[in-house]
């Protein structure tokens, strides 16, 4: 809910900095002036946000099945590709940090419709760049203004579904970024068998800019303007949650599951083109594992519910570690098998573990946004350093290379997060 939505009720929103995709946090300051009915639909804002959520993540993960024809098109080697994945990344950890002040001068609805507009512009002017170095710069760019929304989506989240409503709207919304994740892997290869790689890269732009239009339409435009808040400020609350100590073992559990993720991912798409499966367009067809994933964030909420969110993690982390053992099998049966519960866990521990950083920040009353971007962070950290390390780790080593990684990963994730777990 932005102001315009808010002001219905008389609530001033104050947002301070980024947050994770599931645990952004927004100050809310209730005037003594008598409520009004509201003035907007929540389930129609919820339902915008899914959309750019879809096309947002989309954009972001587009390129890992299609890293072996990029490489074939600009001319480079394997180990290379996996910058058009990190370079997006590494530059969404820099919007990350200006995203919270941006959105407090031109207004949430506003900054979420011109983070899918760009993006959409800049991943379609990639597919005409003339070389790789150029078409890195445009998946960095793009990195910038991807990391707008999800840094704002869940502050209008929280806002539309306060108290335990908060926790649906938050699993609905995930599901969604699930969902573009999903059509992030599952599109690209059967349109760019069809028009070439550049054909996905236009589609996925265009479907942005279709949801940045709607995002112009039904979410609130009026700016939601609060005190700046200064960036040596920002920095010192954002080491401060950094030194916290359960939250950075918390990040850090999280961190290695992404590096498994990501890794797993990347390589998985030469290793799908490579002998003895050898798939070709087909190898879309192995991407329909990602669809258990999006109820992986709502399963472990469940779960967590229960048991407590230390069983959850050790659980989540237990299933990623049966991934990589399974993905190890070379068979295509395996390998679907892999990728889905690989996809179903992982989702569910960074569901859980970004409420975590939360619940951590609330308990040693550290600023819970600076503490939610330190999460975020490290995320993005950890896709970084994968997405370059895992096409060389591949081309060096193949497959046994790549569950080496992945089995050190998830060992120092599942050890985190036993210490985690015996904290207060």
């Amino acid at each position: 809910m932005s102001v315009e939505e808010a002001h219905a009720r008389h609530v001033t929103l104050t947002e301070t900095a980024p947050a994770p995709a599931d645990t952004r946090i927004v100050r809310v300051a209730v005037d003594a002036a008598p409520a009004a009915a509201p003035a907007f639909n929540a389930n129609r804002v919820l339902g915008v946000l899914s959309l750019g959520g879809l096309a947002n993540f989309a954009l972001v993960y587009f390129v890992q099945p299609l890293l072996p024809m990029l490489g074939a098109s600009y001319g480079v080697r394997d180990g290379q590709t996996g910058l058009a994945l990190s370079v997006t990344t590494a530059a969404m950890m820099l919007g990350l940090l200006i995203a919270g002040p941006f959105a407090d001068r031109v207004g949430r609805g506003r900054t979420i419709a011109l983070s899918l507009l760009s993006s959409g512009i800049v991943t379609i002017l990639g597919a005409f760049a003339p070389t790789w170095e150029l078409f890195l710069v445009t998946r960095a760019v793009a990195g910038l203004t991807l990391a707008i929304l999800p840094a704002i989506a869940l502050a209008v989240v929280r806002d539309i579904a306060p108290g335990g409503d908060h926790l649906r709207a938050n699993a609905v919304y995930i599901a969604g970024t699930a969902v573009g994740g999903a059509l992030g892997r599952l599109a690209p290869l059967p349109i760019a068998h069809v028009g070439g790689w550049q054909s996905a890269a236009v589609t996925l732009g265009v479907l942005s800019l279709l949801a940045g239009v709607g995002s112009l339409v039904w979410l609130p435009k009026a700016p939601a303007r609060a005190a700046a808040v200064p960036l040596r400020a920002t920095f010192a609350g954002l080491a401060r949650a950094a030194r916290c100590r359960p939250i950075l073992v918390t990040v850090g559990v999280g961190m290695a599951g992404m590096i498994v993720f990501v890794t797993s991912y990347n390589a998985v798409s030469f290793r799908l083109q490579s002998p003895p499966f050898d798939l070709g367009a087909a190898e879309a067809l192995i991407y329909l594992a990602y669809l258990p994933g999006i109820v992986g964030p709502s399963a472990f909420r469940a779960l967590a519910a229960r048991w407590g969110r230390a069983v959850a993690v050790l659980t989540a982390v237990s299933l990623i570690a049966l991934a990589i053992a399974v993905l190890a099998v070379p068979t295509i049966p395996a390998v679907f098998a892999g990728l889905g519960i690989l996809t179903f866990a992982f989702l569910g521990l960074h569901s859980i573990l970004s409420g975590w950083v939360v619940g951590a920040a609330h308990e040693h009353g550290i600023d819970t946004s600076r503490a939610s971007s330190v999460y975020l962070l490290g995320w993005y950290l950890g896709s970084t350093v994968a997405g370059t390390a895992s096409t060389h780790v591949w081309e060096l080593s193949g497959w046994a290379g790549v569950t080496a990684v992945c089995a050190l990963a998830i060992a120092v994730s599942g050890s985190l997060a036993v210490v985690r777990a015996r904290m207060r």
